[in-house]
């Protein structure tokens, strides 16, 4: 572990929570050029907020994993100009969430703790109106992705920062290879795809690797497509978290899981979707047994490196095209820093965000992050190799946030969704069916809240 000299770690015993979300890692190892470079030597400050030295220790409790190296190498250099030390108390990630829960029952808070940000959790598990600072009129909240700035503001406030990789998207990527000797296209819209799919089974090629046995990742399918379901009937979301409109009504998320469906029906996820992994997607790409999966961008590298004589060049991207959607899936809820409200040196965490937010500092923390492509920052030089640029200049321009965020009461069930939709392949459940069983946990859920929108 980087740093020591600046790094306690916590081990705490007897301690059991959740696993906390990782949905905002992007979990890309590609690295395609190496572009490290000397930490800056000078803070851009303004003339009239030149940096003073004081003599001051910033406690700062995070989960594993959520401090990155370069951030702490920019820490020391963010000392050596103010004299302000971050102290950083990093905890297991199973850990975690009760580690800091009983810090702030207590009123033991560190001057700042990370949290994954979402706009939906932000009250009930973190409190932030009591617990948290109030940061909206910092400056950087102007330049930060707006998809982001909303998971993390309640009630109109902001209450946290968010320095993480946009580009986490799920995707589908795919063997140029296999696509171009059969002569085919990127799909541009669902019957495209269906024809795609046909020719490729066709070859003797499964389409779609799908690891159906891990519960979790078949589920994606459904609500990464948030933006496109915005786009088709404009409004869905807000009437979805107010209560106003109910799953099971929506023609748009019916149409999903049905064409969903309809590529299991047609063989195109293969004859063993029930029993592969997810841990074997490289091998299994790699092998040229099939043609397509839903990942990140950084399964090309990730193949290159797991399997020899594999080519990360062999590999292309386009969206996940049910419901024929052409737009990119953001998921802008990750990792974030929030201030704690007991903090005796909340103007001091403040000058630490500023100077993490500037931009050549942003860039530092970029080019020595090798499993980050890109920030959520403007001005700051994104680290994609020629493929993984061409598809976000194509699909780049139109984003939106993903459902599991979007909508409330919704990311708790995903493993009940995971089951109904492995019975839904199984003829057991229609579409119909999984939207009424959503909206019923939702319900619940809503009512354990008591939320006034489910009275």
């Amino acid at each position: 572990m980087g740093m020591k000299k600046m790094l306690s770690v916590i081990t705490v015993l007897g301690l059991v929570c959740g696993v906390l979300s990782a949905c905002g890692n992007s979990g890309n190892n590609n690295s395609p050029q190496d572009t490290a470079s000397a930490a800056p030597t000078q803070a851009s400050a303004p003339a009239s907020e030149a940096p003073v030295k004081k003599n001051i220790t910033l406690s700062y409790l995070a989960s594993q994993d959520w401090i990155k190296d370069s951030e702490m190498k920019l820490a020391e250099k963010f000392e050596e100009q103010t004299g302000i030390h971050i102290d950083y108390q990093i905890v297991p990630s199973d850990q975690y969430f009760n580690v800091l829960k009983a810090k702030l029952a207590a009123g033991e808070a560190p001057d700042i703790f990370g949290g994954q940000s979402g706009k939906f959790d932000l009250g009930p598990l973190y409190d932030v109106e009591n617990n948290a600072v109030d940061l909206s009129n910092e400056e950087w909240v102007k330049r930060e992705d707006p998809l982001f700035v909303e998971q993390a503001t309640l009630n109109s406030k902001v209450y946290a920062l968010t320095v993480w990789d946009p580009s986490a998207s799920w995707v589908i990527v795919y063997n140029k290879k296999i696509f171009e000797g059969l002569g085919l296209s990127i799909p541009k819209s669902y019957e495209e795809f269906l024809k795609a799919c046909e020719a490729i089974k066709a070859s003797g090629v499964t389409p779609i690797y799908e690891p159906i046995s891990d519960g979790w990742h078949h589920v994606l399918w459904f609500p990464e497509l948030g933006v496109r379901y915005e786009e088709q009937d404009p409004g869905l979301s807000d009437k979805l978290i107010k209560n106003e409109a109910k799953f099971e009504d929506s023609a748009v998320l019916e149409q999903s899981l049905s064409q969903f469906n309809e590529l299991m029906q047609k063989g195109y996820l293969g004859d063993n979707a029930f029993s592969n992994t997810y841990a074997d997607t490289e091998k299994n790409m790699a092998g040229g047994k099939y043609a397509m999966t839903v990942y990140s961008i950084g399964l090309p590298a990730q193949i290159e490196t797991a399997v020899p004589g594999s080519s990360a060049a062999d590999y292309g991207f386009f969206p996940i095209p049910l419901n024929d959607n052409q737009d990119l899936n953001v998921n802008p809820a990750a990792p974030s820093k929030f201030i704690s409200s007991t903090s005796k040196h909340i103007d001091e965490a403040k000058q630490y965000f500023a100077y993490l937010t500037q931009t050549e500092n942003l860039q530092f923390f970029l080019d020595n992050e090798p499993k980050f492509t890109a920030l959520n920052f403007p001005g700051v030089k994104a680290k994609y190799n020629e493929e993984q640029a061409a598809f976000f200049d194509t699909y780049g321009k139109k984003t939106g946030t993903v459902y599991q965020t979007a909508i409330n009461y919704l990311n708790p069930q995903w493993m009940d969704i995971g089951k109904d939709m492995s019975a839904m392949f199984g003829k057991q459940m229609t579409p119909k069916d999984i939207l009424k069983n959503i909206d019923k946990r939702r319900e619940q859920q809503a009512k354990t809240a008591a939320d006034p929108n489910w009275k």
